[in-house]
């Protein structure tokens, strides 16, 4: 009988332990269910772009989720899990998969005065289904100790004779190039496109391979003279942790091609809030954060890519290159362009 009396408190005690952990448990699980969240799929994969969310997190209490992978395996992702998708907001480089992810009915018109107000409309889908966020200059860079600047002005001079085996540049299959050639057929029609794409086939110093900074590494070996690229590469190449990089950075020189006749062609990294997103105020919220004034900067400063907000400024090394014309295009049509464009690099055997 004592035996079992003392045993009394010491079941009350165990008893009182598993009410305070399940009401623990409770509010910690109610805790998550209150927590405000957006869920993002992004291509993207800087450092800038995670250290941006948590400031907004900390500017509005909204966790963003991150999602990351290839953009062609997230749109895929999207439309596999359809309605039940988790994916708020769908984030990635070049307005040609920006009409793919579109067309495949995966975003929804978004209406807001703020994202009017800091990007420009040529930088919007015309159904302002994504908004663009960086934009990426696609310029000539040249080897400093072998070629003259004053003999490079465009895009098309690039198909003269005295080029010949000297041009490096991406693959057709790549999405950069591809959306080049869509606003040649939009600025120039079918058939000059095709002229000019057939030209650089001509004038390539090897079959296209690699990526952008492969093109300038190339130059540096000797294998070309001028080069296809994007801007933010060389940004990332004159400031990387890899001496060889930065070394072949340095032996480039840039020039913003057409710049007496139609611009330089942009592109942008964007985004679009999915069809089916939840969270879908949350992601209209991180949108226009992204678009402000101190983010444009940062990521402009950080990652090299000049701000679509015009009131952004462009950070100390894009400053140093100089204030340049781009071409006059509302970014929708590069996806609209892109099947033509495809069928063009075919015909000229553009590998």
């Amino acid at each position: 009988m004592k035996q079992k009396l003392a045993s009394i408190p010491l079941l009350l005690m165990a008893l009182i332990g598993v009410i305070f952990i399940t009401g623990c448990a409770s509010n910690e699980s109610g805790a998550e269910e209150d927590q405000e969240v957006v869920n993002l799929y992004t291509s993207r994969h800087y450092d800038i772009d995670d250290e941006l969310f948590e400031q907004f997190k900390d500017e509005t209490g909204i966790t963003v989720n991150v999602i990351k992978g290839k953009s062609d395996q997230l749109i895929e992702r999207i439309t596999r899990e359809g309605e039940a998708t988790e994916a708020d907001l769908f984030f990635t480089a070049d307005a040609g998969r920006l009409h793919r992810a579109k067309e495949a009915g995966l975003l929804q018109s978004i209406n807001s005065d703020q994202l009017s107000e800091n990007i420009p409309a040529k930088l919007t889908d015309e159904d302002k289904q994504w908004f663009g966020l960086t934009k990426r200059a696609r310029v000539i860079v040249y080897a400093k100790d072998r070629v003259d600047p004053t003999e490079l002005s465009t895009y098309e001079n690039l198909t003269d004779e005295k080029w010949n085996d000297k041009v490096l540049i991406r693959s057709s299959s790549n999405i950069y190039n591809q959306s080049l050639l869509a606003s040649f057929i939009e600025l120039h029609g079918i058939e000059e496109a095709k002229l000019w794409a057939k030209g650089m086939v001509n004038n390539m110093a090897r079959e296209p391979q690699g990526g952008d900074r492969d093109q300038a590494k190339a130059i540096a070996a000797g294998e070309g003279d001028v080069a296809v690229m994007n801007t933010y590469y060389l940004g990332h190449m004159l400031n990387s942790t890899d001496g060889e990089e930065v070394n072949v950075a340095k032996e480039l020189g840039i020039i913003f091609p057409n710049q007496e006749t139609t611009g330089t062609h942009v592109n942008v990294s964007g985004i679009g809030v999915t069809k089916h997103a939840k969270n879908k105020e949350n992601a209209i919220k991180l949108i226009e954060f992204l678009s402000t004034q101190s983010v444009q900067e940062q990521f402009a400063s950080v990652n090299y890519e000049y701000p679509v907000n015009p009131d952004a400024t462009a950070g100390e090394l894009l400053q140093s290159w100089g204030d340049f014309k781009e071409q006059d295009l509302n970014l929708s049509i590069l996806g609209e362009n892109n099947a033509e464009a495809v069928k063009v690099f075919n015909e000229v055997n553009w590998k």
